[in-house]
């Protein structure tokens, strides 16, 4: 199934983005988490074509999206562009599914703009985490910040990584570690990493979260080790309208390892 690969300027940022739009079918926008990417929805994305028009979009700061030294990396900022984006093609509202951080992106997108979120569905969502130390964002404006954090990001962390998010490994390919290791290539990359330290407000906290009215699909893998079930549960009771579905023998990147029953509960969700 042909999707469409562009780039477009949003916020002043070159933003890649693949998109399949098909005339009467209903919209929905995917957001990838932290240094991820579109591609964490490669599998499902032809899947949820079969009922959607799909766009999908590399965050500033990764994928193959500017690694922009001037973008603000804010979830509300990230809330921004999402909707930028859905002005660009002339999108009124859409369903909006976000992964990891994604899913606080997307969050933030219907706190924002409640009239624009058709509903929420979040995979493995992040929850609950506290903005940096002031500490390490004071430190982050110093010269050599930056190079600090290129030396802690290399080509072993990738395999190292995948195999975190992965319960089975066997869906760890040479296209996966081509594609998440593809930001390490770029000299801005760990600068917009410094930028994203010093800008991220911090989760949604709970009475922000019971604001939310928009129903939520709450998708997660009962053995991720990145953002464990509880916080899942915790969120499907602080948002007022959620629902939680968990996957056995799947961890966080549930959206590769269960995408064909992913894709039967967000139909269910969405089209009924």
């Amino acid at each position: 199934m042909n999707f469409t690969k562009t780039y477009i300027k949003l916020l002043k940022t070159t933003i890649y983005c693949e998109h399949r739009i098909q005339e009467e079918k209903p919209i929905i926008f995917l957001i990838h988490g932290f240094v991820a990417s579109s591609y964490t929805f490669n599998r499902l994305k032809p899947l949820l074509a079969k009922d959607f028009s799909v766009i999908a979009i590399d965050l500033p700061g990764f994928g193959k999206s500017e690694k922009s030294t001037t973008f603000t990396y804010s979830f509300d900022n990230y809330a921004n562009l999402v909707l930028a984006c859905l002005d660009h093609y002339q999108i009124k509202d859409a369903y909006v599914a976000g992964h990891s951080m994604g899913g606080q992106i997307a969050l933030n997108t219907a706190l924002k703009a409640p009239e624009r979120v058709k509903k929420l569905i979040l995979f493995c969502s992040s929850g609950y985490l506290p903005r940096a130390k002031n500490y390490l964002i004071y430190s982050s404006y110093l010269p050599f910040f930056h190079l600090i954090a290129k030396r802690k990001i290399n080509s072993q962390s990738v395999v190292r990584n995948l195999k975190n998010v992965f319960y089975d490994h066997s869906y760890i390919t040479e296209d996966q570690i081509e594609e998440y290791g593809r930001p390490l290539k770029d000299k801005n990359f760990p600068r917009s990493l410094v930028r994203l330290l010093r800008h991220r407000e911090g989760d949604l906290y709970s009475e922000q979260l019971k604001q939310i009215k928009t129903p939520t699909l709450l998708l997660w893998g009962k053995e991720d080790k990145v953002v464990p079930l509880p916080i899942g549960k915790k969120l499907a009771k602080d948002l007022p309208n959620a629902k939680l579905i968990s996957y056995e023998q799947a961890g966080h990147l549930v959206t590769e390892e269960k995408a064909q029953q992913l894709y039967k509960d967000i139909q269910t969700f969405t089209l009924t």
